[in-house]
């Protein structure tokens, strides 16, 4: 038993890291490494703050509560757990097309093999899981064999890509310039959306739940968090070390553009396994997460969920190959992903303070405040995204 709570444990936080890691992030950090230098792992270690404190809000109270988000949202207001299932089904979706649109490129850069094809046969390795009688098991497997793969990956190109260290940290305590555009793109790209719950609905389905988990749970929230930051950590400092050799990133694909500069085409290879590894990944989270918004709201639902999952799997894919990628819907994806966290957010932090939801439970107050802080602040570049965007 405490074996197969261990291993749901670091299956919630890999789920959430994963979730987070996909061709989106792999672009993002090195795109902002390229912008800021050294400079950028200041907006690294605010971005990890934030992020710890957005998960520990949430998880700890999707724990105590023992119900999915949705069911907490509804219980708030009735009919706002409709409203945020929404969102993030139609966010889940849109940047499932771009997971699906990443795992072609990665096989595309691995085997040569043509992106349409690899997308379709990468979407084929993650119904494969939900197909699995054990589900939660197999997804727990393949996430942290996956994970193992893509993180020892990075590390390689970090090391032979022989980074200012010295630099870097300095730099990340001392910047010289603050881009607070790129904090929260960080933020909305590590815990936006469906990201945030991928961890929690986990363990509620694992039936880890209720005030005595909660140790364990912070240990999986942080672990999740590190995962993930790890990951960008060792892009920073690849990408950086390619820079202060005066060469100059691809912008067309620069993670790749890191990877090749390193290692030539060995390097070039290992993105393509990288960029797989990551996007597959994020279809599963993606696909899981999103159906978990629905699966309390019908018995049904709940009895056919994996083939609810499947399916959103297979529709992601079908659009991609008919319409190929769709960048405005990425784009527009992007915003409503900002939209989510604060509204989520901020249920969370209502239901914190709502006896017949949490019983005699209290939310630490420091994280109370580092929780309306995360919301203010992501609300106000959430508006902002809105009016550029419209």
């Amino acid at each position: 038993m405490k074996n197969k709570t261990t291993s749901a444990l670091i299956g919630a936080a890999l789920l959430m890291a994963i979730s987070a890691v996909g061709p989106g992030f792999l672009t993002q950090t090195t795109v902002f490494t390229n912008s800021l230098g050294a400079s950028f792992g200041f907006v690294i270690l605010v971005s990890i703050l934030i992020d710890i404190g957005v998960q520990l809000n949430i998880w700890r109270i999707i724990t105590v509560s023992e119900r999915r988000a949705q069911d907490i949202a509804n219980m708030v207001l009735p009919g706002l757990g409709g409203f945020i299932s929404l969102l993030i089904i139609l966010g889940g979706l849109a940047f499932n097309i771009g997971n699906v649109a990443g795992a072609g490129l990665g096989l595309e850069a691995l085997f040569g093999m043509d992106v349409t094809i690899g997308a379709v046969l990468a979407a084929l390795v993650a119904v494969t899981v939900f197909v699995n009688r054990q589900v939660g098991k197999a997804m727990d497997r393949f996430t942290q064999i996956m994970g193992g793969i893509m993180i020892l990956a990075i590390i390689y190109i970090t090391i032979v890509s022989a980074p200012p260290v010295g630099e870097a940290v300095l730099r990340t305590v001392v910047p010289l310039k603050i881009d607070f555009v790129a904090i929260i793109t960080l933020v909305g790209g590590t815990v936006g959306g469906y990201i945030t719950f991928a961890g929690g609905h986990r363990l509620i389905d694992a039936g880890i739940k209720g005030r005595a988990a909660l140790p364990k749970v912070n240990r999986s929230a942080v672990m999740g968090i590190s995962v993930a930051s790890l990951v960008r950590i060792c892009l920073f400092l690849a990408s950086l070390g390619i820079i202060s050799r005066g060469l100059l990133i691809d912008e067309s694909n620069p993670t790749a553009s890191v990877f090749q500069f390193a290692a030539g085409n060995f390097g070039y290879r290992l993105f393509g396994l990288v960029m797989f590894a990551a996007a597959v990944t994020s279809i599963i989270g993606s696909a899981y997460t999103s159906i978990s918004f629905i699966k309390s709201f019908s018995t049904k639902i709940a009895k056919n969920e994996n083939w609810i999952i499947i399916a959103f799997i297979l529709i992601s894919t079908t659009i991609f190959v008919v319409v190929g990628k769709p960048v405005n819907l990425l784009i527009i994806a992007g915003a409503i992903n900002g939209i989510i966290l604060p509204i989520s957010l901020s249920v969370m932090l209502i239901a914190s303070y709502t006896s017949a939801i949490v019983g005699e439970y209290k939310q630490p107050l420091p994280l109370t405040v580092i929780g309306v802080t995360i919301v203010l602040l992501m609300a106000f570049m959430s508006i902002r995204v809105i009016i550029d965007l419209f």
